[in-house]
């Protein structure tokens, strides 16, 4: 069943996703460079900064648009007065469905440059994940050590791609 708080939820993880493909699409190519570019200080005092590839930001914008796409479609059937009960808890349950996802991309992405230090976009689709790293390096070994750290995180067989960008 629906509820407000579900509805708020959803309205308001739509304006943080709104405003995210505002700030990366802006035309200003310093706030798209400061969006790209991040330094962090290490152990030893140093700052490092790390450029994450357009063909990264390029993906994460395309999917973000599709995303909000498909809420705002589901949102459209939530809050429709002539959509059935059943229509409303799919719609529901499919909003769900794509925040688990989301989340589970980002955490997949986050493990792949922890355990292999490498930027990357990850696109959940049913049992179909597609994985691209930036990197100019095409090894085999490397993309067979990320098929199974990714495949660690499920317990069914999914089918995974990986993809070298540099």
């Amino acid at each position: 069943m629906i509820n407000k708080q579900g509805i708020w939820f959803v309205t308001l993880f739509s304006l943080i996703l709104v405003l995210g493909i505002y700030y990366v699409t802006v035309k200003d190519s310093d706030q798209l460079f400061d969006m790209t570019t991040t330094s962090t200080i290490n152990e030893t005092g140093e700052v490092v900064e790390a450029n994450e590839s357009s063909v990264l930001v390029s993906l994460r914008v395309k999917d973000e648009e599709e995303m909000l796409k498909e809420m705002e479609n589901l949102q459209t059937i939530l809050l429709d007065s002539e959509a059935s009960l059943q229509e409303k808890n799919d719609a529901y349950n499919s909003l769900q469905t794509l925040n688990v996802n989301k989340g589970k991309e980002e955490s997949l992405e986050k493990k792949i440059k922890e355990k292999f230090n490498l930027e990357s976009f990850i696109k959940i689709k049913n049992d179909q994940i597609t994985v691209t790293v930036a990197s100019k390096e095409h090894n085999n070994t490397l993309a067979n050590n990320i098929i199974r750290a990714i495949q660690e995180e499920y317990d069914t067989k999914m089918y995974i791609v990986v993809k070298f960008q540099g």
